[in-house]
Protein backbone atom coordinates (compact mmCIF):
# COMPACT_ATOMS: atom_id res chain seq x y z
CA UNK A 1 0.00 0.00 0.00
CA UNK A 2 0.99 3.39 -0.69
CA UNK A 3 1.44 5.34 2.23
CA UNK A 4 0.28 9.28 2.83
CA UNK A 5 4.02 9.96 3.71
CA UNK A 6 4.85 8.83 0.01
CA UNK A 7 1.86 10.45 -1.59
CA UNK A 8 2.90 14.14 -0.25
CA UNK A 9 6.71 13.45 -0.85
CA UNK A 10 5.36 13.21 -4.72
CA UNK A 11 3.48 15.74 -4.45
CA UNK A 12 5.94 18.36 -2.79
CA UNK A 13 8.63 16.77 -5.85
CA UNK A 14 6.38 17.20 -8.50
CA UNK A 15 4.91 20.69 -7.65
CA UNK A 16 5.05 23.70 -9.62
CA UNK A 17 6.92 25.34 -6.12
CA UNK A 18 9.67 22.29 -6.22
CA UNK A 19 12.90 24.72 -7.38
CA UNK A 20 13.50 22.84 -10.80
CA UNK A 21 12.13 25.89 -12.78
CA UNK A 22 9.83 23.18 -15.03
CA UNK A 23 7.70 26.48 -15.89
CA UNK A 24 10.61 28.19 -17.92
CA UNK A 25 10.63 24.86 -20.30
CA UNK A 26 8.06 24.50 -23.57
CA UNK A 27 9.64 21.29 -24.69
CA UNK A 28 9.60 23.16 -28.39
CA UNK A 29 5.72 23.73 -28.21
CA UNK A 30 6.27 27.53 -27.91
CA UNK A 31 7.64 26.87 -31.71
CA UNK A 32 4.30 25.26 -32.97
CA UNK A 33 2.00 27.25 -31.16
CA UNK A 34 4.12 30.66 -33.07
CA UNK A 35 4.50 28.67 -36.28
CA UNK A 36 0.40 28.32 -36.64
CA UNK A 37 0.96 24.66 -36.13
CA UNK A 38 -1.27 24.34 -32.87
CA UNK A 39 -4.34 27.41 -32.35
CA UNK A 40 -6.94 25.19 -29.93
CA UNK A 41 -7.24 23.13 -26.80
CA UNK A 42 -8.05 20.18 -29.43
CA UNK A 43 -4.63 20.39 -30.96
CA UNK A 44 -2.73 21.11 -27.37
CA UNK A 45 -4.36 17.63 -26.51
CA UNK A 46 -3.18 16.25 -29.80
CA UNK A 47 0.24 17.41 -29.69
CA UNK A 48 1.04 16.25 -25.71
CA UNK A 49 -0.57 12.99 -26.06
CA UNK A 50 1.92 12.46 -29.22
CA UNK A 51 4.64 13.15 -26.95
CA UNK A 52 3.98 10.92 -24.05
CA UNK A 53 3.25 8.12 -26.42
CA UNK A 54 5.71 8.67 -29.40
CA UNK A 55 8.55 10.97 -27.64
CA UNK A 56 10.04 12.17 -24.51
CA UNK A 57 6.88 10.98 -22.45
CA UNK A 58 7.44 7.29 -22.90
CA UNK A 59 11.54 7.48 -23.27
CA UNK A 60 11.58 9.37 -19.70
CA UNK A 61 9.26 6.86 -18.58
CA UNK A 62 11.63 4.00 -19.35
CA UNK A 63 14.53 6.12 -18.26
CA UNK A 64 13.45 6.39 -15.00
CA UNK A 65 12.46 2.49 -14.44
CA UNK A 66 15.75 2.21 -15.36
CA UNK A 67 17.49 4.51 -13.28
CA UNK A 68 15.10 3.44 -10.01
CA UNK A 69 16.07 -0.49 -10.52
CA UNK A 70 19.93 0.22 -11.32
CA UNK A 71 22.04 -1.66 -8.94
CA UNK A 72 24.97 1.42 -7.91
CA UNK A 73 26.10 4.48 -9.46
CA UNK A 74 27.92 3.05 -12.55
CA UNK A 75 24.94 1.67 -13.83
CA UNK A 76 23.28 4.90 -13.24
CA UNK A 77 25.56 6.84 -15.10
CA UNK A 78 25.43 4.65 -17.97
CA UNK A 79 21.59 4.94 -17.81
CA UNK A 80 22.11 8.75 -17.71
CA UNK A 81 24.41 8.89 -20.59
CA UNK A 82 21.82 7.43 -22.64
CA UNK A 83 18.98 10.10 -21.65
CA UNK A 84 21.62 12.17 -22.84
CA UNK A 85 22.33 10.56 -25.73
CA UNK A 86 18.64 10.84 -26.55
CA UNK A 87 18.10 14.85 -26.61
CA UNK A 88 16.85 15.61 -30.07
CA UNK A 89 18.16 19.05 -29.85
CA UNK A 90 20.74 21.28 -28.05
CA UNK A 91 17.60 23.02 -26.23
CA UNK A 92 15.88 19.42 -25.57
CA UNK A 93 19.49 18.46 -23.38
CA UNK A 94 19.48 21.84 -22.01
CA UNK A 95 16.35 20.94 -20.95
CA UNK A 96 16.71 17.50 -19.31
CA UNK A 97 19.96 18.86 -17.68
CA UNK A 98 19.09 21.54 -15.70
CA UNK A 99 16.25 20.56 -14.65
CA UNK A 100 18.22 17.24 -13.36
CA UNK A 101 20.16 19.14 -11.84
CA UNK A 102 18.19 21.61 -9.62
CA UNK A 103 16.22 18.24 -8.51
CA UNK A 104 19.43 16.79 -7.81
CA UNK A 105 20.39 19.62 -5.31
CA UNK A 106 16.80 20.00 -3.93
CA UNK A 107 16.26 16.44 -3.19
CA UNK A 108 19.57 16.43 -1.77
CA UNK A 109 19.03 19.38 0.48
CA UNK A 110 16.33 17.91 1.65
CA UNK A 111 17.29 14.36 2.70
CA UNK A 112 21.04 14.72 2.99
CA UNK A 113 20.42 12.05 -0.34
CA UNK A 114 24.00 12.06 -1.87
CA UNK A 115 22.37 13.01 -5.40
CA UNK A 116 24.75 14.28 -8.11
CA UNK A 117 24.21 16.07 -11.45
CA UNK A 118 21.45 14.00 -13.90
CA UNK A 119 18.94 14.22 -15.98
CA UNK A 120 15.93 14.75 -15.15
CA UNK A 121 13.98 11.39 -15.38
CA UNK A 122 17.04 9.79 -14.06
CA UNK A 123 17.12 11.59 -10.89
CA UNK A 124 14.15 11.05 -10.53
CA UNK A 125 14.20 7.41 -10.74
CA UNK A 126 17.09 6.98 -8.61
CA UNK A 127 15.92 9.28 -5.74
CA UNK A 128 12.79 7.55 -5.81
CA UNK A 129 14.96 4.78 -5.45
CA UNK A 130 16.97 5.93 -2.77
CA UNK A 131 13.65 7.09 -0.87
CA UNK A 132 11.60 3.98 -0.92
CA UNK A 133 9.45 5.61 -3.08
CA UNK A 134 6.68 3.05 -5.09
CA UNK A 135 8.32 3.09 -8.73
CA UNK A 136 4.76 3.23 -10.59
CA UNK A 137 2.99 6.19 -8.41
CA UNK A 138 6.53 7.82 -8.96
CA UNK A 139 6.13 7.56 -12.77
CA UNK A 140 2.63 8.68 -13.07
CA UNK A 141 3.40 11.59 -10.72
CA UNK A 142 6.51 12.28 -13.16
CA UNK A 143 4.15 11.93 -16.36
CA UNK A 144 1.18 14.28 -14.73
CA UNK A 145 3.73 17.17 -14.00
CA UNK A 146 5.18 16.93 -17.43
CA UNK A 147 1.75 17.07 -19.23
CA UNK A 148 0.57 19.83 -16.35
CA UNK A 149 3.59 21.99 -17.53
CA UNK A 150 2.77 21.71 -21.23
CA UNK A 151 -1.18 22.83 -20.83
CA UNK A 152 0.45 25.56 -18.40
CA UNK A 153 2.58 26.67 -21.53
CA UNK A 154 -0.53 26.30 -23.82
CA UNK A 155 -2.61 28.22 -21.54
CA UNK A 156 -0.20 31.36 -21.54
CA UNK A 157 0.33 31.39 -25.35
CA UNK A 158 -2.78 29.65 -27.39
CA UNK A 159 -4.11 31.05 -25.59
CA UNK A 160 -6.79 28.44 -23.31
CA UNK A 161 -9.03 29.69 -20.09
CA UNK A 162 -7.52 28.15 -16.84
CA UNK A 163 -10.86 25.84 -16.99
CA UNK A 164 -10.10 24.88 -20.16
CA UNK A 165 -6.45 23.50 -19.22
CA UNK A 166 -7.77 21.47 -16.08
CA UNK A 167 -10.05 20.02 -18.33
CA UNK A 168 -7.17 18.85 -20.96
CA UNK A 169 -4.84 17.78 -17.89
CA UNK A 170 -8.53 15.86 -16.46
CA UNK A 171 -8.54 14.34 -19.46
CA UNK A 172 -4.54 13.05 -19.99
CA UNK A 173 -4.33 11.77 -16.79
CA UNK A 174 -5.50 8.08 -18.02
CA UNK A 175 -3.10 8.21 -20.32
CA UNK A 176 -0.28 8.75 -17.52
CA UNK A 177 -1.45 5.83 -15.50
CA UNK A 178 -1.49 3.72 -19.13
CA UNK A 179 2.28 5.00 -20.45
CA UNK A 180 3.81 4.88 -16.66
CA UNK A 181 1.74 1.30 -16.55
CA UNK A 182 3.32 -0.18 -19.83
CA UNK A 183 6.72 1.39 -19.63
CA UNK A 184 7.39 -0.28 -16.01
CA UNK A 185 6.57 -3.05 -18.39
CA UNK A 186 9.39 -3.20 -20.41
CA UNK A 187 13.18 -2.13 -20.89
CA UNK A 188 15.63 0.24 -22.15
CA UNK A 189 15.17 -2.04 -25.43
CA UNK A 190 11.96 -0.31 -25.78
CA UNK A 191 13.64 3.06 -26.27
CA UNK A 192 11.90 4.70 -29.17
CA UNK A 193 10.81 8.15 -30.55
CA UNK A 194 9.12 9.43 -33.64
CA UNK A 195 7.84 12.66 -33.25
CA UNK A 196 9.95 14.02 -35.72
CA UNK A 197 8.40 17.20 -36.15
CA UNK A 198 8.13 17.76 -31.98
CA UNK A 199 11.90 17.54 -32.43
CA UNK A 200 12.23 20.05 -35.49
CA UNK A 201 10.14 22.58 -33.32
CA UNK A 202 12.46 22.36 -30.65
CA UNK A 203 15.51 22.97 -33.09
CA UNK A 204 13.67 25.67 -34.82
CA UNK A 205 12.87 27.38 -30.95
CA UNK A 206 16.65 27.71 -30.68
CA UNK A 207 16.46 30.79 -33.13
CA UNK A 208 13.06 32.07 -32.41
CA UNK A 209 13.02 35.64 -32.84
CA UNK A 210 11.24 36.56 -29.63
CA UNK A 211 10.06 33.60 -26.86
CA UNK A 212 9.47 33.42 -23.64
CA UNK A 213 10.39 30.06 -23.17
CA UNK A 214 14.29 28.47 -23.02
CA UNK A 215 12.99 25.67 -25.01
Amino acid sequence: MVTATEILTLAQWFSPTFPVGSFAYSHGLEWDIESGTIKTGADVQDWISLVLRDGAGWNDCLLLAAAYRAEGDPAVAEIDATSRALAASRERLQETVQQGASFCRAVSGITRTDLYDLTYPVAVGRAARLENLPLDVTAQHYLQAFISNLVSVAMRLVPLGQTEGQVLIHALAPSCIDFARRALAADLNDLSATTFLCDIAAMKHETQYSRIFRT
